[in-house]
């Protein structure tokens, strides 16, 4: 048994040499040895027995590991008093130094990085769940669970998410979860997979450690299918509980919540959102007959009107035979139906905002449920990346810039949000800015959607004229215009320039009665037709045509602005004034 003559502990390991308290000499106790043997004295001096001792708290104390301590090899105490000989040079004082310098530090470092380990996780990606079952049927059931489980997370405010259509680039690909919190910021990476068979349902999870690559958490799940409701608020609190989310009841509530008890109509409403992501004609029509299902399964349901709102507002974007006329009204009665069963809905106050915006014109309306869509859930970033695009189209750029990059933040890969800021900067007159972000949207993906055709207003709005024909000419490509008209824009811009480009192109689309008249119209402004523009513009107005919402801050527009004309037309679409 060693004594520490300092502090006074005892400690039993025998190749312990210092005490791991505050580093003095231990020395030996023996029974033979009197009160006072075993005392060590430096030097000459006497022992101050006065003085007050501090016995800090040990490893033993605090419930953790012990640290591993150097040992130096000294002589043992005899049993009586005796002198320790002073160092025989500098250079032992230093060595000692040197070893009670790394034992604090190694000390330091282990309880700081226990601290780390403790604190809270932050950010989170939820990849898409791997559909185990073998059957590429219910896929909706693992994209389904994937979604339900972030739009459950992101409503904890002090959780960032990353939204849906970034985590499911990686869908269907081998991934390193070190790679993906890389890619996309975060500090934890949650998977999935998922089994079913018959009304069984089996679902793995594993929450790895971004930084390290370690393994934090796994959890196997086994239910029936029939208890698919209540597995998706267990999963979300089991998940929260593992990222150590400091949770108030508030936030309880939220994760324990369930929109629906019929296992049947939350099915359905998965598969409604499965087809409604596809953003397709055919894929929105689907989207809306499976709200529509599980409406009739669960007439209370708000969840599933406000998806089959968002279905509605969405069918004309993407399906050129439907107008607005005959969705928009749709989108509004399904909306406001969301609205009257769950105010506290966040999704069904984003649902009517561009019914407001975009149809009714009642901006200011749209604005009070875009805040309070984002005062429910500051992590949603589709609304983010609308109320940005509204506040652009007002002119208010700097807010809506804003907006649109914090959607971004929240989904970085998204293809849209890239686009949708692309636009922006342009609308903004930040040309340069607006050509490097669709640059970089094509980068993710060289078909997108319009890319080329924003990147050629942008182009063509900065003055670099070849730049922007080859920029519209690829997006011809893609929209699968003949090859020979493709042939005689080069022609057209090569022989007689920008103007010739113009010309050729407003007379081929006249040609051509499907042609969009906001199109139209814009090529009529370009070259000087104001007559013509107006026109094109009003029948766009009959419609509701979608392009109206950008008109007062679009720049193809700007040789109108000086007509009476424009003013009138910017008060009926119902621009604030």
């Amino acid at each position: 048994m060693k004594r520490c003559p300092q502090c006074n502990r005892l400690e039993a390991e025998e190749a312990l040499t210092f005490c791991r308290v505050d580093g003095t000499p231990l020395v030996r106790e023996s029974g033979s040895v009197g009160e006072d043997a075993g005392t060590m004295k430096f030097g000459s001096a006497p022992a101050t027995g006065d003085t007050e001792t501090r016995i800090l708290p040990t490893s033993e104390m605090l419930g953790r590991p012990t640290i591993p301590t150097t040992v130096l090899d000294v002589p043992r105490a005899s049993g009586g008093t005796r002198e320790l000989s002073k160092p025989k040079s500098r250079r032992g004082v230093v060595a000692i130094a040197t070893i009670i310098t790394l034992a604090l530090a190694a000390s330091a470092y282990y309880y700081l990085s226990r601290g780390e380990k403790n604190a809270a996780i932050e950010s989170v990606a939820v990849m898409p769940f791997v559909n185990e079952s073998g059957n590429a049927d219910v896929e909706y059931l693992s994209d389904g669970m994937t979604e339900s489980l972030i739009n459950n997370l992101s409503q904890l405010p002090k959780l960032l998410v990353k939204a849906r259509s970034s985590v499911f680039r990686y869908k269907g690909k081998e991934v390193d979860p070190q790679r993906v919190a890389s890619d996309l910021s975060v500090q934890a990476v949650l998977s999935g997979r998922v089994v079913q068979r018959g009304g069984d349902l089996t679902l793995y999870l594993s929450l790895v450690d971004g930084r390290n690559g370690n393994q934090l958490w796994g959890e196997q799940y086994n239910r029936k299918l029939t208890d698919l409701v209540s597995l998706q608020g267990e999963i979300a609190h089991d998940v929260s509980q593992k990222l150590r989310a400091r949770l108030t009841g508030a936030d309880e509530q939220k994760l324990a919540k369930n929109y629906t008890e019929n296992n049947e109509a939350y099915q359905l409403y998965l598969k409604g959102r499965f087809y409604w992501n596809k953003r397709s004609p055919e894929g929105l029509r689907k989207a809306s007959e499976y709200f529509k299902q599980a409406i009739a399964l669960d007439p209370n349901y708000a969840l599933a009107y406000s998806g089959l709102a968002d279905a509605y507002s969405m069918l004309p974007i993407y399906d050129s035979k439907t107008t607005r006329r005959e969705t928009m009204p749709l989108a509004k009665e399904a909306a406001l139906k969301a609205l009257s069963l769950d105010d506290d809905l966040a999704e069904a106050h984003a649902s009517i905002t561009p019914v407001l915006s975009d149809y009714d014109a009642d901006w200011a309306g749209a604005e009070q449920h875009f805040k309070r869509a984002l005062e429910l859930n500051p992590n949603y970033p589709t609304a983010h990346q609308w109320y940005g695009e509204m506040l652009v189209r007002e002119g208010r750029f700097d807010e809506g810039l804003a907006e649109t990059r914090r959607a971004l933040e929240l989904d970085p890969l998204s293809l849209i949000t890239n686009l949708v800021l692309g636009i922006n900067l342009n609308a903004a007159r930040r040309y340069d800015e607006a050509i490097t972000q669709l640059q970089k949207t094509l980068e993710f993906d060289p078909n997108f959607a319009d890319t080329n055709y924003f990147l050629f207003e942008a182009y063509a709005n900065k003055g670099m004229y070849a730049d922007a024909v080859a920029a519209y000419v690829r997006q011809m490509a893609l929209d699968g215009e003949p090859p020979s008209e493709i042939e005689a824009v080069k022609d057209a811009f090569s022989k007689s320039g920008w103007r010739g480009f113009i010309r050729h192109r407003i007379t081929y689309l006249e040609s051509r009665p499907s042609s969009g008249s906001m199109n139209l119209a814009a090529l009529h402004a370009l070259e000087g037709d104001k007559d013509k523009a107006f026109a094109l513009l009003e029948k766009a107005y009959e419609v509701r045509n979608e392009g109206l919402t950008l008109l007062k801050v679009n720049p193809q527009f700007d040789n109108l602005r000086s007509d009476p004309r424009f003013a009138e037309l910017l008060r009926r679409v119902g621009f604030p004034q």
